[in-house]
């Protein structure tokens, strides 16, 4: 029977248009008046029949030619579950109706992501595999406050954005419906008019846990909560430690580049954890810094120009492959620093920009929501919707993939409103200040959630100026990092040492001048991907003389750097004296281990390694001033450097000592605390590593003659170009 007198015309013809406000006001089971109507909308199907869960069958009747269908269910007063059975002149398929379910959120949901405190909100938003009301299937859930209709569209509907319209929930702007019969594995994307009536691109899921590999840009409906964790141990050993009394020597990694594997290609994330997991641990690293892992369309962007913050890259693997790559590190020993951009997004149409079709992530003012170096939009910080997305997304990481510390990039360019712009170019705060207030305490309660919640954790600001208290707590005034890179310490070392040896005398200072501020953070001491790139060449191409002197000084660098206070990080490829700079489209030259001169810097960065680790008092008081004294600091004419480094009371100190010029030292006198056998630990000059073999037979014996303010001295042989560790016996 036809029912159209139940059916508007207009709801009809909205319904087909998908240009509803409210179809699950229309489509699904409803009571009218005293008895139920089923209405369907099925593209395609010429008969469509529901049949009850107890076996009852009612043929609709289609009342539009598009699909269409309507029928009073009789005898029946209270609601039921259906399946509905659909044929044409090419056969017949059985579906659940979305419409004929209820909701999965509820207005806690609504009320916690208005208010910005929905720490969880990855379990609730994107796409989530659950079984609904007794029907396994995808709940999809998106924030799109400005826009007047969604839709997932999707492999499973034809990419028809009329067959999953989703319901708005007025009070927070999510959208969200139940899709049944939708499994793992499914793409998708959301079909979205703006409040303007606009038809905009289709958008990837912000909260989209997997992705489909570039070029394509469809969010992958993904299983994120059966991983299976082997690394107990590991968690439970990290969460009572201090960072900053424990070793760090990062090794930093780009995935896609690192290594390749036959014709070019990615390596997986499982031969990943077999290799590049295996190597770290050889080579004495404490951890893997990943640059960043979030899905990206662009290679050339180094993954720092995300759009699926919540998937790791397609490129080697789906999400559980990282998640086997994360275990397999912790088990290895290794702990996982994952790069975390909430700085700024690229414009893709398929991704944030514009997403509602209006400024929704961004900061609808361009001169605080558009990145003019960059050419990225500016997360709009002040937004309490958007801090709480990208609050989650930090959280989201360590929870879910076991992560162990983020570093957050580009932190200098969230603090300024008037970072890299010109005069005009940039809004002030209301009294002509420039320090971004919104982004501040963004990332304090950042830090604040992340300490709070996850035990064992850490943060690292990639941080360019002086701010004060970067790494200082919140309640102390600071933005509550646990530590902060040293861009100071790595650009005037590297000058020192980009300089010929005869000139470093009158730049003595660039090496100490560190010293001045090396407690005021707590400092990590970065040979980072961005000085071996863009024309900078490598470290070993930076050093000065012929083949030789340009090993010695890499090595003696190298030795002083890890002698140094605060925690370290390599760059990949940088520990065997890659001689190209870094190019992120192909592997490491791995052929010149072949070669003995860049075997040995290999085995000297496995010696550091192995000595930093086993030594307290070289990373026991890295942000404590009482961990450092200097022993020689101001002779500048010999181009020499000594300190002592101390660890806690028990502890044995070690002295460190550079020779910055070709010039071999001999008798050079030194102040030392104690008398006695002090042992040489490690020698930059050794014959293993390439260097002359020069040095002291293996130990040096102090003697009570004052020195440097000292009770006690010692003569030692300096090697050229070189560093040396004395350790008291």
């Amino acid at each position: 029977m036809g029912l159209a007198v139940l059916t508007t015309a207009e709801d009809i013809a909205a319904i087909l248009g998908a240009r509803h406000a409210d179809p699950f006001s229309v489509l699904g089971m409803h009571k009218v008046g005293s008895q139920l109507v089923i209405r369907a909308f099925v593209p395609g199907a010429e008969a469509l029949v529901a049949v009850a869960d107890d076996g009852l069958e009612l043929a609709l009747t289609c009342v539009a030619v598009d699909g269409f269908f309507e029928g009073l269910v009789p005898k029946r007063v209270e609601p039921f579950a259906y399946t509905l059975k659909a044929s044409n002149q090419g056969g017949a398929w059985a579906l659940r109706d979305p419409y004929a379910f209820g909701p999965v959120l509820g207005p806690v949901d609504d009320y916690l992501l208005v208010e910005g405190t929905h720490t969880a909100l990855y379990e609730r938003l994107g796409a989530h595999l659950i079984e609904h009301e007794g029907v396994a299937g995808v709940h999809f859930a998106v924030w799109a406050p400005n826009a007047s209709r969604v839709s997932v569209v999707g492999d499973f509907n034809a990419w028809d954005g009329r067959r999953h319209t989703m319901r708005k929930r007025l009070d927070s702007g999510l959208w969200e419906i139940f899709a049944p019969g939708v499994g793992e594995g499914a793409a998708y994307k959301f079909e979205i008019i703006s409040r303007h009536g606009t038809l905009l691109p289709l958008k990837a899921d912000p909260f989209g846990f997997g992705a489909e590999l570039r070029p394509s840009t469809a969010s992958v409906v993904t299983r994120i909560d059966n991983f299976e964790w082997a690394d107990d141990a590991h968690r439970s050993a990290h969460a009572g430690i201090n960072p900053r009394r424990a070793p760090m020597a990062a090794y930093e990694v780009h995935l896609g580049s690192w290594m390749r594997g036959e014709g070019g290609r990615f390596l997986s994330w499982d031969e990943l954890a077999d290799k590049l997991v295996s190597y770290a641990v050889d080579l004495g690293f404490t951890h893997l810094e990943l640059l960043p892992v979030s899905e990206h369309p662009l290679d050339a962007s180094w993954g720092y120009q995300p759009i699926g913050l919540f998937a790791p890259s397609r490129r080697f693997g789906d999400p559980k492959g990282f998640a086997r790559f994360v275990d397999h590190a912790h088990r290895a020993g290794l702990s996982v620093i994952l790069d975390w951009v909430p700085a700024h997004f690229p414009t893709d149409i398929h991704g944030l920009a514009y997403f509602d079709g209006e400024a929704l992530y961004e900061h609808p003012d361009p001169r605080k929501g558009f990145h003019p170096d960059w050419n990225t939009a500016i997360f709009d910080f002040g937004r309490r919707e958007v801090a709480n997305i990208l609050a989650a997304n930090a959280l989201f990481w360590l929870d879910r993939y076991h992560i162990d510390a983020l570093r957050v990039d580009a932190v200098a360019s969230m603090l300024y409103l008037d970072y890299s712009r010109k005069p005009g170019e940039w809004l002030p705060n209301w009294d002509g200040t420039n320090d971004n207030r919104d982004a501040v305490a963004f990332l304090r309660r950042v830090n604040e959630l992340v300490y709070g919640t996850q035990p064992g954790i850490m943060t690292i600001a990639e941080e360019s100026t002086a701010w004060p208290g970067v790494s200082s707590p919140v309640d102390a005034g600071g933005l509550g990092f646990g530590f902060k890179w040293n861009m100071g310490w790595m650009h005037d070392t590297l000058d020192y040492m980009s300089r010929e040896p005869i000139h470093r005398k009158h730049h003595h200072n660039e090496m100490t001048f560190g010293l001045l501020y090396a407690f005021t953070e707590n400092f990590v001491l970065p040979l980072s991907h961005d000085e071996v790139v863009h024309g900078k060449g490598s470290l070993l191409g930076k050093m000065p003389g012929d083949d030789w002197q340009k090993f010695a000084n890499l090595r003696a660098y190298y030795g002083f750097m890890w002698g140094h206070p605060g925690k370290k990080l390599l760059f990949m490829g940088q520990e065997f004296g890659q001689r190209a700079e870094w190019n992120f489209d192909q592997s490491l030259d791995w052929h010149l281990l072949a070669e003995a001169s860049h075997r040995g810097v290999q085995t000297l960065i496995r010696d550091l390694n192995r000595v930093y680790r086993n030594t307290p008092a070289l990373y026991a008081r890295d942000c404590e001033s009482d961990g450092f004294q200097w022993i020689v600091g101001g002779d500048a004419e010999q181009s020499v450097f000594a300190w002592l480094r101390f660890g806690a009371p028990g502890d044995q100190p070690v002295a460190v000592i550079s020779n910055m010029t070709p010039v071999p030292r001999s008798s050079y006198r030194i102040g030392l605390p104690t008398a006695g056998r002090w042992i040489e630990i490690l020698n930059s000059d050794a014959s293993v590593y390439g260097g002359s073999g020069l040095g002291n037979g293996g130990d040096v014996l102090a003697t009570d003659v004052p020195s440097h303010g000292f009770p006690a001295s010692a003569e030692l042989s300096l090697p050229p170009l070189a560093t040396l560790y004395i350790r008291l016996a």
